[in-house]
């Protein structure tokens, strides 16, 4: 375990933008072995020193830093130099490069993306919208969505809209069983909203299906993985996306994040043309 590298996460606020930075640079190296030590919420001298007096004891530590408070960032990149430990910071350069692009001082404020502001408080409205109109419900009110998503059962909808809505997108899913089960207004008015069509391989829906049925215990239901039944599904399904011109994203090899990232670009392309 001598080559494992101990990751210290220190952030001054709930330590996401880190998280999400350091999942980025490893998946980047195939064979890395890691522990994380995550400190959120670190915004005195104190807590600085009682963290790098656990990391100086470790073998192989890395320090991964964002703090915005530049006394205590150089405070830790100081005591981190001296202890020979590598440190990184992942917003001080940035701040500091776009301080002199905007020719204004930044604020420094810890937790400053979480301000209870008029975005935050559209991006709260867009995940109750989207939890309301999960899986088919209160179609009725389908047009006050941003993005409608319609797929076949297990094709990512929800985790997919949830992703969007906290992105700020009132997201409706609606499950593709048939033509029949797309609601009427949709059917009259195809371009009501940003519609996309989520579709997958039949062979990889059917090991999604058997996980799903295996995790319910689920026995009965035999022909929800037949495969030749899962084709024709999903065929039917690609021919109903052309038929009202949808815009359709295969989701087989895409995490959420990616397919979320391509339904937004979708969108902007909607919004342009609308």
């Amino acid at each position: 375990m001598n080559n494992t590298y101990q990751i210290y996460l220190i952030s001054d606020s709930t330590g996401e933008t880190l998280d999400r930075i350091f999942t980025a640079i490893k998946a980047q190296f195939k064979n890395i072995d890691y522990k994380i030590y995550t400190y959120s919420f670190t915004r005195t001298n104190n807590q600085i020193t009682k963290i790098l007096s656990k990391t100086e004891k470790e073998k192989n530590p890395i320090i991964l830093y964002s703090i915005v408070d530049s006394s205590l960032a150089k405070h830790l990149a100081s005591i981190s130099t001296k202890k020979k430990i590598p440190c990184f910071g992942v917003l001080g350069d940035l701040i500091l490069s776009f301080s002199k692009l905007l020719n204004q001082k930044a604020s420094h404020e810890p937790s400053g993306q979480y301000a209870l502001n008029d975005e935050y408080y559209k991006r709260i409205e867009a995940i109750q919208f989207t939890m309301n109109h999960d899986d088919g419900n209160l179609t009725k009110e389908i047009k006050k969505s941003d993005i409608i998503l319609l797929g076949v059962s297990r094709t990512s909808k929800t985790p997919t809209a949830i992703y969007l809505a906290n992105k700020g997108f009132k997201t409706s899913n609606i499950p593709l069983i048939n033509e029949n089960s797309i609601p009427q207004a949709l059917k009259e008015n195809p371009k009501i909203s940003c519609v996309v069509g989520l579709n997958t391989e039949p062979e990889r829906l059917v090991d999604i299906r058997k996980n799903r049925m295996n995790s319910l215990k689920e026995t009965e239901n035999k022909s929800y993985i037949d495969l030749n039944k899962i084709k024709k599904e999903v065929n039917e399904a690609k021919n109903t996306f052309k038929k009202y011109k949808w815009p359709t994203i295969d989701v087989t090899r895409k995490s959420v994040e990616e397919t979320a990232a391509s339904i937004i670009k979708i969108y902007e392309i909607y919004k342009q043309n609308g």
